[in-house]
């Protein structure tokens, strides 16, 4: 018997644009419809000071495989993956998940003002307008990229965005 392929849902965005709260929400929604899976958050991967990447390494590609190896090894063949930048990365994320991977990328969007308020109410410390600095950087080069869907966040419900990419994915019909 063959082995079901890896579906993967990268879900990437500009910080403050709901990344994290919409993989919690699809995750809940696939639980309550009895579809096995898995959510991993990109940015834990490689959480390191000095940063992996600047040296080239690319820690997060690695325990991405590692991780998903182990999954994979007790039945899960479904994983959504959050990271800022996850959509401009899909060709190496997709090879550090193994052979026969079928991705879907998902960019969310908002406003500058939008994510600003978020990360307003989330982020503590000296470091607030350098995150919105780079979260405004962020969005330019991600909304230059392809992917396979764009679904804006402004002033929706959680649960409608998350609904709306696991349908346009194809794991969960509306």
């Amino acid at each position: 018997m063959r082995e079901l392929p890896t579906e993967v849902i990268f879900i990437g965005g500009r910080s403050g644009v709901g990344k994290s709260s919409v993989a919690a929400e699809a995750s809940h929604l696939l639980a309550r419809a009895d579809i096995r899976h898995a959510v991993i958050e990109g940015d834990n991967l490689d959480q390191a000071y000095p940063q992996p990447w600047r040296d080239g390494i690319d820690l997060a590609g690695r325990n991405l495989a590692a991780i998903w190896r182990n999954y994979r090894s007790v039945g899960y063949s479904r994983l959504i993956f959050t990271n800022t930048v996850s959509v401009l990365e899909i060709a190496t994320l997709t090879a550090a998940l193994g052979e026969h991977v079928r991705s879907f990328g998902v960019l969310l969007t908002a406003t500058d003002e939008t994510t600003a308020d978020r990360l307003a109410q989330r982020e503590i410390g000296t470091a607030l307008e350098e995150h919105i600095e780079r979260s405004k950087l962020a969005a330019a080069r991600l909304d230059a990229s392809s992917t396979d869907y764009r679904a804006t966040t402004d002033g929706r419900a959680i649960t409608d965005i998350a609904a709306e990419v696991l349908d346009a994915a194809g794991w969960l019909r509306r």
